[in-house]
């Protein structure tokens, strides 16, 4: 086994010798998949044979013979069993296990022996999109939870990854929001007692309601509101300062609320709808003077056969308004040029709202017609759906309003905290250690929530459930992280140290095939967008760990010394892989809990 850089699976290894004994067995068939997977009647089952016999005309049981004959001697298979109509039930030997899992943790990389995907290119995210001189609320969690799990794993499997934060810092709603400064020229200082994000946000507010209770009140000013737009749009200088002004007030008050997420959010990343301004008239006359995009009742249209509204009639996608303006789809477009023509991406991911589906369909379809999307580049919007209260229904406060994501990550630290506090007597966990852990499960049980569900599912919101010990729950896995680390603080001279020569326990089998899936079910999220899959592997691992405990124990002084070393390896290994796992979720994994 190599001491360093990607070791095989089991499984691939196992898959691979099989596939050689096809061939060697099966000439006639050409290439062969034995069609593996995990089996409750043995480690695993290989199910190809039945095609290959109906395929070749032969019987499936004398094939499956002549397959296990083939197969080398070695000391990866411990038993094969023909079971029914050629299936192969395939037991692998302890040691394999051991020395498999042994080179992972010998990896000098830290990468627990996970490769690097052979297909790896460069992916633009776009992700975590809030609105400049707006509240972030809990319609913004989604996208910034699920883009920032993507980022983290994706680079980890070594693409190259760009981030984008698309904010909204364009649009009529500025015209009135300057003019109101220009008017008003302290505006914007802060008032005391708060801190820079809450300041900024309250700041803004309180800009935005008196700007808009004037806008609705006062004609003059709102045609003056107008006229500031066209100002902005045009360039003009002092306009143009003032608007950077409230986009500078808001990167505050979001890289406050980013950092209660736990999210890295850089400046340089954070490019908004504004960053397209220059390109927008190139990409209509571009898509007009290729026929992608016509004229329709005054405004630059693209219409599809298959978008059509409830009267029959199609519905275009609108680049251009008949006033002049430009809609969305311009300054999404330009984006797309920018990404792989500039940034050279040749995959564009998109987490947004599942009720944008339709817009970003249309969005894909004009950007392949113009060839901007070509044969190898492909975009994909990861869908998302909505954040439901306990009765099912979007969340919203009692009021019926929208909750401000501040408030919903300050009560899941507050019940965190508390959950944490009521444990803490028993590690003997300072008060800083408390707060600090708080937030950390707080946050992460939110995240946890949000990555355990399948994207493009509605979930509902629940503080209880989601901070609880038991179930699927991030605080459940952090638990178990933390409960691991206690049992090697406690070891004393004993040290983890892998022993291939012993006989492993059926519940030291079980943990130690699926600590082995690590970088399978890595390979499978990255290539399917689907974090929930990452979440799921570590909450069985989590489980398998328990099963482990209540059936082996590692520190008692019943064991030989070389057992308890080999306990504490695969405790050790399990926390290591918890804790790297929960990271590409963007969770944090406390020593003491």
């Amino acid at each position: 086994m190599p001491e360093h850089g990607s070791v095989p699976s089991l499984a691939s290894t196992l898959q691979q010798q099989l596939a050689d004994a096809l061939t060697a067995a099966l000439p006639d068939a050409g290439t062969a998949d034995p069609l593996l997977r995990r089996s409750d009647r043995a480690d695993f089952q290989a199910n190809g044979i039945l095609a290959l016999a109906k395929k070749l005309k032969g019987n499936p049981r004398e094939l499956a013979g002549q397959v296990t004959a083939a197969l080398p001697a070695g000391e990866l298979i411990k038993d094969i069993e023909v079971s029914g109509p050629g299936f192969l039930n395939i037991t692998l030997t302890d040691r394999a296990i051991v020395e498999t899992l042994a080179a992972r943790a010998a990896d000098a990389e830290g990468r627990l022996g996970v490769p690097l995907r052979p297909d790896a290119g460069k992916t633009v995210i776009d992700y975590a999109q809030p609105n400049v001189a707006k509240e972030m609320h809990v319609g913004h969690l989604r996208s910034a939870v699920i883009g920032d799990a993507m980022v983290r794993i994706l680079e980890f499997t070594g693409e190259d990854v760009v981030r984008r934060h698309h904010i909204g810092d364009w649009g009529t709603q500025f015209g009135m929001l300057i003019q109101y400064l220009i008017e008003h020229p302290g505006a914007l200082k802060h008032e005391g007692g708060a801190s820079d994000g809450e300041a900024a946000m309250s700041t803004l507010n309180r800009v935005y309601k008196a700007s808009r209770a004037l806008f609705d009140s006062d004609e003059e000013f709102k045609a003056r509101s107008r006229d500031r737009v066209v100002a902005l749009q045009a360039g003009d200088p002092e306009t143009l300062e003032l608007w950077q002004g409230f986009v500078d007030e808001s990167k505050i008050y979001f890289h406050s609320v980013f950092d209660k997420l736990d999210m890295e959010v850089r400046d340089p990343d954070i490019v908004g709808e504004s960053g397209y301004n220059d390109m927008l008239e190139e990409t209509c006359r571009i898509l007009e003077e290729t026929g992608v995009a016509v004229r329709s009742e005054g405004a630059l249209c693209v219409f599809f056969d298959d978008v059509k509204g409830p009267d029959g009639n199609k519905v275009p996608l609108i680049v251009k308004k008949t006033n002049g303006g430009y809609g969305y789809a311009a300054t999404d477009l330009s984006a797309i040029r920018n990404r792989v023509q500039d940034l050279k991406a040749d995959t564009l991911l998109y987490v947004v709202d599942a009720r944008q589906s339709l817009h970003f369909k249309m969005v894909f379809e004009t950007a392949r017609r113009a060839g901007w999307l070509g044969d190898g580049v492909k975009a994909v919007q990861l869908a998302f759906g909505t954040v439901l209260g306990k009765d099912g229904k979007p969340f919203k406060t009692r009021e019926g309003e929208t909750v401000r994501l501040e408030d919903l990550l300050d009560e899941a630290v507050d019940r965190a905290t508390a959950v944490v506090r009521e444990k803490a007597g028993k590690v003997g966990l300072s008060e800083g250690e408390i707060v600090e852990n708080g937030r950390y499960v707080g946050i992460g049980a939110v995240k946890y929530a949000d990555l355990s569900t399948s994207a493009v599912r509605d979930y509902k919101f629940d503080l209880d459930q989601m901070v609880s010990l038991n179930g699927d729950t991030s605080v459940y896995l952090q638990y178990a992280y933390a409960r691991i680390q206690s049992i090697l603080r406690k070891a004393g001279d004993a040290v983890p140290a892998a022993h291939p020569e012993l006989a492993l326990a059926p519940a030291e089998r079980a943990l130690g095939l699926h600590l082995d899936q690590f970088g399978e079910v890595l390979a499978e999220v990255a290539a399917g967008y689907e974090p929930h899959k990452l979440a799921a592997y570590l909450y069985q691992l989590a489980s398998h760990l328990t099963t482990f405990y209540d059936q082996c124990q590692v520190l008692s002084p019943d064991n030989a010394p070389e057992v308890v070393e080999n306990r504490l390896f695969l405790v050790e290994l399990t926390a290591r892989t918890l804790h790297q796992g929960m990271a590409l979720l963007g969770i944090r994994t406390p020593e003491r809990l």
